[in-house]
């Protein structure tokens, strides 16, 4: 068995590889800005970021799933999802309203993709 481990911290790892599998834990906007969708803009930036060190991108994504500290927040975070998600490559997606680890934090997504 082959897995690959990245940026991991004793609690967690940032991405891991297994299979031609790309997992990439939840990933939050660290800048404390109390609008969804900078913190969208912000989040995806990073997930294209981090797909593209690990051999994937944005057209390889098999499921999302997204948390959002308020649910009120959907329409506002899909303003932006919708116009990074390429059309005819729309991964299997999960939306749900959580608690999440910091109060600043207004969205997390994590990502499941193929390696290109």
């Amino acid at each position: 068995m082959d897995i690959k481990r990245f940026g991991s911290n004793g609690r967690y790892s940032s991405a891991v590889v297994h299979n031609n599998i790309v997992y990439l834990c939840g990933q939050t906007c660290d800048e404390e800005i109390i609008d969804v969708k900078f913190q969208t803009q912000v989040v995806l930036k990073q997930i294209d970021e981090l797909l593209k060190s690990h051999g994937s991108d944005k057209e390889h994504i098999l499921s999302a799933t997204i948390y959002l500290k308020n649910i009120k927040d959907y329409d506002a975070m899909n303003q932006i999802w919708d116009a990074w998600v390429v059309e005819g490559h729309e991964p299997a997606r999960a939306c749900v309203e959580a608690k999440l680890a910091d109060e600043s934090i207004l969205v997390e997504i994590s990502i499941i993709a193929a390696v290109r």
